[in-house]
């Protein structure tokens, strides 16, 4: 928790992710995370998608924090309206409610879907979260779908998608664990500096149109286990 990590990085695409979340040390019989907001670098421009920290939830009132290049992003309201970006072409990002649930798309390099929701006081008890009446942890289900990567690409989640690309989780466990701290672990949500960074902010040499399977992160709150990662 409270750590930031490389998701995605080829030469023209880094994504980071900022997990928050409950520690073993805090008297829990295991970890918890849960992605709080993601740092995207493409070409020259920083776009930031985070939940804010919310102590009591509204369904109905937006939650959703977007910046462009360090300056705050004003969705039109209602659902289906969207926004294009001036500075950077091919940025569009709309609405799929009327809050906390959006889109965000480059033309012909991704497209991601980002939800906003709460930890609810069921789920907290069920599986002994603990969480307190100051901060419901509010935090990003999220969907990628990638339209432009090379074979070198690499992350958390970008490893799964380089040629001959080996899982070393085991899945029959308990939980689950993909390990790889030491590789993916970043300074910033905005740093590029993993040990195995390949961000350079321009094109690479890609498989453009390429049908990529997609990837689903979320809580997970079903299982209890957190993050969870499909694709």
């Amino acid at each position: 928790k409270d750590r930031d990590f490389c998701l995605v990085s080829e030469t023209n695409l880094h994504i980071n992710g900022h997990f928050i979340g409950k520690s073993k040390n805090q008297g829990l019989k295991r970890d918890f995370t849960w992605v709080q907001s993601i740092g995207v670098q493409f070409d020259s421009h920083k776009l930031y998608l985070g939940a804010n920290k919310v102590a009591k939830w509204d369904d109905a009132r937006d939650e959703l924090s977007l910046l462009l290049d360090d300056q705050p992003i004003v969705l039109p309201p209602g659902r289906g309206a969207d926004w294009e970006s001036a500075s950077a072409p091919g940025l569009k990002i709309s609405r799929l409610q009327d809050a906390n649930s959006v889109t965000v798309e480059v033309a012909e390099s991704f497209v991601i879907t980002a939800r906003v929701v709460p930890i609810t006081a069921e789920e907290s008890r069920i599986h002994k979260y603990e969480i307190t009446e100051d901060d419901c942890f509010a935090h990003l289900e999220l969907n990628f779908k990638f339209f432009a990567l090379s074979s070198q690409v690499t992350g958390v989640l970008g490893q799964t998608y380089s040629a001959g690309f080996k899982s070393p989780v085991k899945v029959g466990v308990a939980m689950p664990i993909m390990g790889g701290e030491d590789k993916f672990a970043a300074s910033d949500l905005f740093a590029a500096d993993c040990k195995v960074a390949r961000f350079a902010g321009r094109a690479i040499e890609s498989v453009a149109g390429h049908n990529f399977p997609e990837v689903a992160c979320g809580s997970g709150s079903a299982a209890g286990r957190g993050i969870v990662c499909r694709k």
